[in-house]
């Protein structure tokens, strides 16, 4: 067996630090998370955390960042695959049940956006740039299924991009809390704003 080079070891430690911050982050949150934790958790120093995040925001941003990407990208999949827009409804919604609401990963983006706005300048302008990409994300895909099937539309294709975020954002709070909440009525607006 051939030995790791300094880049690949480099590498290996770098995504067992993500991978072991991302459980916990979405286990503990991000308060009760600290850099010791992650190293001792990931079996290295925390000097090894240091040496390739400068900071907890840093790491718990890339952790964010990481799980953002996936479901962006699974929506995106639903929605651009072959079908009907009724069926990728029905997949976003089969996909809402699982998802919006989270209690890991719902609490884990709010507990950061709060700490960024109140304590962290530079993150907060992170944390606002990460949702304004989830939104053009999904003015994307809205204007994706405009192309297929033209409609009018009760608001500009952005602005009903950033309303269905705000409210799925919402919702997934409340959901986080009270799990009893269906996910339901963020599909049937869609349907209904997509209806016209």
């Amino acid at each position: 067996m051939s030995r790791l080079s300094r880049a690949e070891s480099q590498a290996r430690t770098r995504d067992l630090l993500l991978r072991t911050a991302r459980e916990l982050f979405l286990r503990d949150g991000y308060h009760a998370t600290s850099l010791e934790k992650v190293a001792d958790a990931a079996g290295f120093s925390k000097g090894a955390v240091y040496s390739n995040f400068a900071t907890k925001d840093a790491l718990c941003e890339e952790v964010i960042a990481q799980v953002r990407g996936e479901h962006v990208a699974a929506i995106a999949a639903l929605f651009l695959a072959e079908g009907s827009l009724t069926e990728h409804l029905r997949a976003f919604d089969a996909w809402a049940e699982t998802t919006v609401g989270d209690p890991g990963w719902t609490l884990l983006e709010a507990e950061f956006a709060i700490h960024a706005a109140r304590s962290a300048p530079e993150a907060r302008a992170r944390v606002a740039e990460g949702g304004r990409q989830a939104a053009r994300a999904l003015a994307d895909l809205l204007r994706a299924e405009l192309r297929r099937t033209p409609r009018d539309l009760p608001l500009p294709v952005d602005e009903l991009a950033e309303t269905i975020l705000g409210l799925g954002i919402g919702l997934g709070l409340r959901r986080a809390v009270d799990p009893e909440l269906s996910p339901r009525p963020l599909g049937d607006l869609i349907r209904l704003l997509l209806a016209r």
